[in-house]
């Protein structure tokens, strides 16, 4: 029994139910300019429902139409409650003529809607006062709008309640069933919910990719310095120490660059990142890679200043991880790192070797330079996405006694 009156306890009951009988402002208008129509017990009243909807479509055209309907549906039908659900009514201007025909209908909706219930809220009232006259036996029952009369009844007063409750169950009908029509009417359409999709996913992925850069940029500034640091304490030779700390000085001037880059480009609302650093730049990797102790061998072939923008700054991402993945992994040892410019592919193979002495190097430990055992870390994974990103490919695991990272990206659909 209290579960079925709640509906007439709740506030947004009767902010519903006054954004339908607002509707009848327009029926006001045409009754008066159009005499008769206001006359509700001839037929000539049903006209009613009918003159206003060719002014209801001139008005849906004006953009500003759409805005003030969102901005009353969004006050009245859903009303702003802790315990109440988000609208999905944003108050907006027509953009389309898609909005315009939604809008149009909306209109013709809340009018229809709005006049019956007034004229229930009008008549009903009237109904069930003289149906409790009438039990009493002062007066037979005149029933609105028709005119009938019955005679009195002593039934006539247990229905009073159940007209009110009749009336009150279609004003919460009518309440919901406009502003289920709003979240369709008002709302987005489907093509604004796909673009709007479509953007969040961009920016998702945007903010993926800005986590990526912190990753390498950071990740391989933190792994350099730890090992330099432990790498110097262990020489005991101040000539090495520093060298250390000049590589250290160096790495963290990078990582601090990288880093206010990408402050910046969040503090911009996320725009596109501008002045990262390319393959043209690789020698400063190679330069970290050899001051943390690692004996970095490296061979390019072909004019890495050629290589399109973003092929040319992923590969720069792509051996920075490698090259970290090896100083962190496997410490000082030899290393390979290939840059190879071809006519239709960039080539980038960065290979260390195995060595069964090193702990790391152990059955129950990570291959050297892996990054883990099965070559499923967030690095490698990371350098997996950023080929595959580009419409290439990556290799990583172990190829002829060596810990291998072979990565080939397309040129010829980039250039």
């Amino acid at each position: 029994m209290i579960d079925s009156l709640r509906p007439v306890t709740r506030a947004v009951t009767y902010t519903r139910w006054l954004h339908l009988v607002m509707a009848t402002v327009l029926a006001t208008v045409f009754a008066f300019v159009l005499p008769g129509l206001g006359r509700l017990e001839t037929p000539a009243s049903a006209w009613l429902l009918v003159a206003p909807l060719p002014l209801l479509a001139v008005l849906a055209v004006l953009p500003g139409v759409r805005l003030s309907e969102g901005t009353q549906a969004q006050l009245l039908l859903f009303p702003r409650r802790r315990d109440e659900e988000k609208p999905d009514v944003v108050p907006a201007p027509s953009a389309s003529w898609e909005d315009r025909r939604r809008t149009a209908l909306w209109l013709v909706l809340r009018y229809e809607l709005g006049v019956v219930t007034a004229c229930l809220s009008v008549h009903v009232p009237t109904l069930v006062v003289r149906l409790l006259r009438s039990a009493d036996g002062d007066r037979p029952l005149r029933v609105p709008v028709t005119g009938t009369l019955f005679g009195p009844q002593w039934w006539y007063a247990p229905l009073a309640p159940a007209v009110l409750a009749l009336f009150a169950a279609f004003v919460v009908a009518a309440g919901a069933l406009l502003a289920r029509a709003a979240r369709a009417l008002l709302g987005p359409s489907a093509a604004a919910r796909l673009a709007a999709l479509e953007e969040r996913t961009e920016r998702l992925l945007e903010h993926n990719r800005i986590a990526r850069e912190l990753h390498d940029s950071v990740g391989h500034a933190l792994t350099v310095a730890v090992v330099q640091a432990g790498a110097a304490r262990a020489a005991g030779s101040p000539e090495f120490t520093r060298q250390a700390l000049a590589a250290i000085e160096e790495t963290g001037r990078h990582a601090l660059e990288d880093l206010e880059r990408v402050l910046r480009v969040l503090r911009e609302d996320a725009q596109p990142l501008a002045e990262r650093p390319s393959l043209t730049d690789a020698e400063r990797l190679l330069a970290a890679a050899r001051g943390s102790g690692a004996r970095v061998t490296a061979e390019v072939t072909g004019a890495l200043e050629t290589v399109p923008g973003p092929v040319s700054r992923e590969g720069y991402r792509i051996v920075q991880e490698a090259l970290t993945n090896v100083v962190r992994h496997a410490g000082p040892v030899d290393v390979f790192v290939r840059i190879a410019v071809g006519a239709a592919a960039l080539e980038l193979d960065v290979r260390n070797p195995l060595d069964v002495r090193n702990p790391l190097d152990a059955p129950d430990r990570p291959a050297a330079g892996a990054g883990g055992g099965s070559g499923s870390g967030s690095g490698l994974r990371g350098i997996r996405e950023r080929a595959a990103l580009l419409g290439g490919h990556a290799e990583t695991g172990v190829h002829e006694g060596a810990w291998r990272v072979r990565v080939l990206l397309p040129l010829d659909d980039l250039g």
